[in-house]
């Protein structure tokens, strides 16, 4: 299974949290969090680069919002987003990974932050 390629120590950095969640397990909840509210979830890796003790992969979501999801109530809108994620190797195992996605993008694609652009209020005064 996944979850045995990363360390005891395993501290994964990520734009949701402050600070690192530490062990197999909390990564293990995240991704759980994830499949839940979108259970027709795909991950698909556009790019990787391997080089000494890193491994960066470029990747894309996409699934339907069926279950909550940070506190949203499930709306049936269909999400996708990209991220790149730094994983750090040693021994096998993966130490630590340090991922960076488009927060703002899925909250405005999930309506919970209006999407941008001009109220109808403003485009009315000009």
């Amino acid at each position: 299974m996944w979850i045995e390629l990363l360390s005891a120590s395993h501290a994964l950095n990520d734009p949701i949290v402050s600070g690192a969640q530490v062990g197999p397990e909390l990564y293990k909840r995240r991704v759980g969090e994830l499949t839940t509210a979108f259970p027709d979830l795909c991950f698909t890796l556009e790019d990787s680069i391997a080089e000494g003790e890193k491994v960066v992969t470029c990747w894309t979501i996409s699934g339907t919002h069926q279950n909550e999801y940070m506190g949203i109530p499930a709306a049936g809108k269909k999400i996708s987003l990209e991220g790149i994620t730094i994983h750090h190797l040693k021994n096998g195992k993966i130490l630590d990974s340090y991922a960076r996605w488009d927060v703002l993008g899925l909250m405005r694609q999930l309506g919970a932050i209006p999407a941008q652009g001009r109220s109808k209020e403003a485009a009315s005064r000009s």
